[in-house]
Formats: C-alpha cells, structure tokens, sequence
C-alpha cells in the first residue's frame, strides 16, 4: 500500500470541487485536490520514487509499487507557458517524498486569472484502490491525503 501525502500546504477540497471537469469528473483518476495558501511555496514529492513526467506546471511520481501520482499544479497553468514556475529536479531523477519539486507561487497564478487548485490525482487507479480520502480541511505540508492499495 502506497500512502500519497499533501505536495502542499492548504486546505483539501476534493476532486469534485476543481474548477476542470477533466478533474472534477476524476477522468485522469480519482484522488483530491488542494487550495494552496496564497505565498510562493515549493511543491514537494507525494511519494518516494522516480519523476516520470515533469513540466513546469505538473509533475507525476512512480513508486516502488508502479503507482504514478500526478500534482497539478494550478487549472490552466500550462498557459502560463512555465513563467513563474522554477523546476528544482528533472524528468528521470529519484525523489524523496517530501523533496522539493517545482517553485511556484500560487497567488501570482491567480493574479494572472488562473485557478491555483491543484488535483493530487491516482493515475489509472479506481476509486475504489484509494482510502482515507482527505477532501475537506486544513491540510499541512506531508499530511496523508490518501493510501493507494
């Protein structure tokens, strides 16, 4: 069982609360979703394991287990063209969770008329392999989101 834990500090809202029906309907796959506090802030590692995929807007994470966890930093922020995103690891790097990731800051995305929600998303999971959902309140840096059996 993989424990997925909070890329960021915020409150949970849950998947149904993004404002993106390609997430709000989980069609990439079930998990939760973050509102970040408005600072500039790192994203950190879900999981410990390899960065298969990295832009400067979402980043997704395989663990030992072939389970590959997507954070979505921001609805739309790929039209951000990576302007205020920092990448601190590459594409085939091994990360710890916990490990910064991305530099970003969520209120200037917002200030550039973009959503900061940020889907934390099970990648070709069902809904029922996930556990212990966190889809409401505060949520700090590293706090269980979920487990992935």
């Amino acid at each position: 069982m993989t424990t997925v834990t909070s890329p960021l500090a915020g409150r949970a809202i849950g998947l149904a609360n993004v404002p993106d029906p390609v997430f709000s309907g989980a069609m990439v796959g079930p998990g939760t979703a973050i509102d970040p506090v408005r600072e500039p802030t790192e994203a950190v590692a879900p999981v410990d394991g390899l960065v298969v995929s990295m832009h400067p807007h979402a980043f997704v994470v395989m663990d030992e287990n072939g389970h590959g966890v997507l954070t979505h930093l921001g609805i739309d922020t790929v039209q951000l063209n990576g302007e205020g995103f920092e990448l601190l690891v590459a594409k085939g790097d091994q990360v710890r969770r916990g490990q910064p990731v991305i530099k970003w800051n969520p209120a200037a995305v917002e200030a550039a008329g973009k959503s900061p929600i940020s889907p934390v998303v099970a990648l070709e999971a069902s809904t029922e392999a996930l556990g212990g959902l966190a889809e409401s309140g505060e949520i700090a840096l590293g706090d269980a989101l979920f487990t992935w059996s």
